[in-house]
């Protein structure tokens, strides 16, 4: 209801996807650890923003080519500012002409990089972000640096999954949602009704905060995803 709501209004592309978002970054506005980072064996905040990264297809067909975006949101984004940000970037990407777009430039470059080479490229840029020695431009491109990465299953019809953490970077979250579907349910007194429900499944870097703490987090998460109108307004702290 939600959804269509907002869409009536004007928002013609707003999806679960944006309210998932929303409810992760007023999440993180409230329980800030879960945007720590490791680095060189070494635990770091990131305190004044949330980047999240995301795989976009240009086109929903098997020959379209993947890419990836990242966006930065700040930890006062409503759940409006949140589409207009994500969209911007999205619709930028989506018609750009192939490898036109920073990510696609650089991943094309280390293509050509023959394998045994590029392996040793690789251990370089490790050791250089280890000492945190990447340059800026590069840790924006990379799509393993960053908050949190997020992908729909649901866009291609199946279950979410659980996907693994990279041992290149420093995403200490993956979240993968699926589609919607309906279950039915009883209740307290036995009565039968249908609900629709949308799976989510995450895997977390466990050095960044304890598990009450995650969990403390992802409760409140499902209670915005629950209530997205809180998402309207910034937190009040």
């Amino acid at each position: 209801r939600y959804v269509r709501r907002k869409r009536k209004e004007g928002m013609t592309t707003f999806g679960i996807m944006h309210v998932i978002i929303a409810a992760y970054v007023r999440a993180v506005s409230q329980r800030p650890a879960i945007n720590r980072f490791i680095a060189g064996q070494k635990i770091y905040a990131r305190d004044e923003y949330i980047e999240m990264s995301l795989v976009v297809k240009k086109e929903m067909s098997p020959d379209s080519p993947d890419t990836c975006i990242k966006v930065r949101f700040e930890p006062t984004d409503t759940v409006d500012e949140i589409y207009d940000k994500f969209n911007t970037v999205v619709a930028a990407v989506q018609n750009a002409p192939e490898e036109v777009n920073s990510f696609d430039k650089l991943n094309k470059l280390l293509s050509l990089i023959p394998g045994l080479l590029c392996r040793w490229t690789v251990k370089f840029l490790n050791f250089l972000d280890y000492f945190g020695l990447l340059p800026k431009k590069l840790l924006w491109l990379s799509p393993f640096h960053g908050s949190m990465i997020i992908t729909s299953m649901g866009s291609l019809g199946i279950r979410p999954i659980y996907h693994h953490i990279y041992n290149f970077g420093n995403l200490p979250v993956f979240i993968a949602y699926g589609g919607r579907r309906s279950v039915v349910c009883c209740d307290k007194e036995g009565h039968a009704s249908l609900k629709k429900y949308i799976e989510l499944k995450v895997v977390t870097d466990e050095r960044i905060c304890d598990g009450y703490y995650y969990a403390s987090a992802f409760k409140l998460i499902k209670r915005y995803v629950e209530n997205p109108e809180r998402l309207e307004t910034p937190p009040e702290k």
